[in-house]
């Protein structure tokens, strides 16, 4: 597997990706790995190097810029609520992660997919009218300050995977994100973990100190990845005869 810095900018920052992927002569299809609020981290390009050895061209995207890692979560979630405040923001930072990922050579930019962990950046990239084949949030915040009818513009087709007992996404939360979904004729799934909490895919959740509301769930962790990978032999798979 190869992989090297993919840098672009975004809302005024250098951002500091790194692009996965096995060398061939055909182009294959692109994944965005956006991380959790703390940056991008190791979580971030391991989940990367997995999909590149499944033969996709994922890119392990900046979030604060340079590469910055937040290990506080109340700091860096301080910085990111300029972009909760402002989802143009927010889709500002993320888009062009898109862009120097359709750009590359190795990537058939007509099938394409983002997956964020926490932070909902896939989502909003989504609401954009992005030219996404998929998006899936893993324990990511439902809820978004843009206007309803911007779910009028997903072309994707949707995933969130979200723990039952995640306190920062309750119940009321994920009513309003399924009447958003209906609403605007969304192709969407919500998978919902028993016994689950926020964080789920990360094996450092514990060092938060927090296990009623931040905890690792390794079963969880398998059937999201599971379920993200079934979505993705249904809109990412090359057209027959490529």
């Amino acid at each position: 597997m190869h992989s090297e810095p993919l840098i672009y900018e975004a809302d005024g920052r250098e951002m500091r990706g790194r692009l996965y992927f096995r060398p061939g002569t055909q182009a294959q299809a692109g994944v965005l790995v956006f991380p959790e609020a703390f940056g991008l981290g190791e979580p971030t390009h391991s989940r990367a190097a997995r999909l590149a050895a499944l033969g996709y061209v994922a890119l392990a995207c900046d979030l604060h810029g340079e590469a910055r890692v937040v290990d506080d979560l109340d700091s860096a979630l301080a910085l990111l609520q300029p972009l909760f405040d402002d989802t143009s923001r927010m889709r500002a930072r993320g888009l062009p992660a898109l862009q120097a990922l359709t750009a590359r050579g190795e990537v058939d930019a007509t099938r394409v997919a983002a997956i964020g962990f926490c932070f909902p950046m896939p989502l909003e990239l989504a609401r954009a009218g992005a030219a996404l084949k998929a998006v899936v949030g893993f324990h990511t915040e439902l809820n978004t300050t843009a206007p309803r009818s911007d779910a009028r513009a997903i072309k994707a087709r949707v995933l969130v995977c979200v723990g039952a007992d995640d306190p920062f996404i309750p119940p009321a939360h994920r009513a309003d994100f399924e009447t958003e979904m209906r609403d605007a004729g969304v192709d969407w799934q919500m998978h919902l973990y028993g016994g689950t909490a926020h964080s789920f895919t990360n094996p450092d959740a514990a060092k938060r100190g927090r296990p009623d509301a931040i905890r690792y769930s390794a079963a969880a962790d398998a059937r999201s990845w599971a379920a993200m990978l079934g979505l993705f032999d249904e809109t990412l798979a090359a057209p027959a005869g490529a």
